[in-house]
C-alpha cells in the first residue's frame, strides 16, 4: 500500500491521456492557448498500462482518464480494455467535455468503462458556447442521453460554478436530479492559470469566486439532506433534494479544503506524477520507462512529496501548467 507522510492511502490514479482538447473553456485554458505536446512526448498505452499495473501492485484500485478531452485521443477503448485487464484494478472512469460521447461511448463500455463525468456549466445552448469559446450544447445532452441508455450508473455533471456566468442557472442545474438517476457535482473555481480576463461579457477572474457556502444556501429551500452513500472515492460532499431520484455534491477546494482526505496522484500525458493537483512540484517518469528503468521508485517519491494541504488560500497559484494540461 503507498502512503504519505501524513497517513494518507493512496488509491486512485488520475491519467491524462492527452493535453490537447476540442473545446476552449474559458477558465480552463488562457486566452491566447496553450502550445500542444508533440506527439513524441506523449506516454503511450503501453507505457501507460506498465505504469498502472505497478501502481495497482502497489494498492492502486481506481482509474479515472482525463485530458485535455481524453475522447480525442485515438483508439482510446484500447487503452480502457488494457487497464480494465490489470488485476487490482477496480474501477475504471472517464472525464469527458461529452462532445464525442455519443460516437465513442459504446466501444468504451465494451472496453470495460464503469463511469463517466461529463462537465456542463449551463443548461442554455448559447451561454455554452460562449463559456467553451464555440461548443455544442446539444451534442453534449445527446452524449448524457446515450450514457443513460447504457446504463452507466451514476452518470456525473460536473459544473464550475461561477458568479455572475451560471449562478443564475444552478437551482436549475440541481433539479436535474429530481427526476433523473444522475449526481450534479459544483465546483468552486479554482485560480489555476485562469487570472486573465477571459473576454467580452465575462466578468473579472477576481469577481467569479462564489462559494460552497453560496451554493448551499442558494439550495436550501429544495431540502438538501446529506447522504451517507457515497460513490467512489472523490472529494464531493454529497446531498439530495427532497423527492430526488439523483445527488446533489460540492467540491470545495478553497471554501472547505479536502485534502486531509486526498487519495490519490496525477499522471500528465507527458509522463510527469503530480502530487497536488495545485502545486507545481512533478515527478518524471517517462524518462525512465523509455530506458528501462524502475518506475517503482518514482510512484513511492510522488506519494512522499504530496503536501498536507494546497495552499490556494494563501494566494498561491499554480504558473507551470493550465488545467487542461493538468487533467483536472
Amino acid at each position: 500500500m503507498l502512503k504519505d507522510q501524513f497517513g494518507r492511502e493512496i488509491t486512485y490514479l488520475r491519467i491524462s491521456v492527452t493535453d490537447r482538447c476540442n473545446l476552449r473553456c474559458v477558465y480552463c485554458m488562457p486566452p491566447e492557448g496553450v502550445a500542444w505536446q508533440p506527439h513524441g512526448s506523449i506516454l503511450t498505452f503501453e507505457e501507460i498500462a506498465e505504469i498502472v499495473r505497478i501502481a495497482a501492485e502497489n494498492g492502486v484500485n481506481e482509474i479515472r482518464l482525463t485530458g485535455g478531452e481524453p475522447l480525442v485521443r485515438a483508439d482510446l477503448p484500447i487503452l480502457v480494455k488494457m487497464i480494465s485487464s490489470i488485476p487490482g484494478i477496480q474501477d475504471i472512469s472517464l472525464t469527458t467535455n461529452g462532445l464525442l460521447l455519443e460516437k465513442m461511448l459504446p466501444a468504451l463500455v465494451d472496453a470495460g468503462l464503469k463511469r463517466i463525468n461529463v462537465s456542463l456549466d449551463t443548461l442554455k445552448p448559447e451561454k455554452y458556447a460562449r463559456i467553451t469559446r464555440g461548443g455544442s450544447f446539444e451534442k453534449v445532452w445527446r452524449g448524457l442521453e446515450t450514457a443513460d441508455q447504457a446504463g452507466l450508473s451514476p452518470i456525473k455533471i460536473n459544473s464550475v460554478a461561477m458568479r455572475g456566468v451560471n449562478d443564475d442557472e444552478i437551482i436549475d442545474l440541481a433539479k436535474l436530479t429530481i427526476t433523473r438517476p444522475w449526481h450534479v457535482r459544483f465546483i468552486e473555481l479554482m485560480p489555476i492559470m485562469n487570472q486573465a480576463l477571459w473576454g467580452e461579457g465575462f466578468p473579472a477572474p477576481s469577481e467569479i469566486y462564489y462559494s460552497i457556502q453560496n451554493m448551499m444556501e442558494l439550495l436550501e429551500p429544495l431540502g438538501l439532506k446529506k447522504c451517507s452513500d457515497v460513490v467512489g472515492s472523490g472529494p464531493a460532499q454529497e446531498y439530495q433534494l427532497r423527492g430526488a431520484l439523483g445527488k446533489v455534491g460540492f467540491i470545495s477546494p478553497l471554501g472547505e479544503q479536502f485534502c486531509e482526505r486526498c487519495n490519490r496522484l496525477r499522471l500528465t500525458a507527458d509522463g510527469h506524477l503530480r502530487p497536488c493537483l495545485v502545486d507545481d512540484l512533478e515527478v518524471a517518469v517517462l524518462p525512465a520507462i523509455r530506458s528501462g528503468q524502475p518506475i517503482l521508485p518514482l510512484i513511492k517519491a510522488a506519494v512522499a512529496l504530496k503536501p498536507e494541504s494546497h495552499e490556494l488560500t494563501h494566494n498561491a497559484h499554480t504558473t507551470g501548467r493550465c488545467m487542461m494540461q493538468i487533467g483536472g
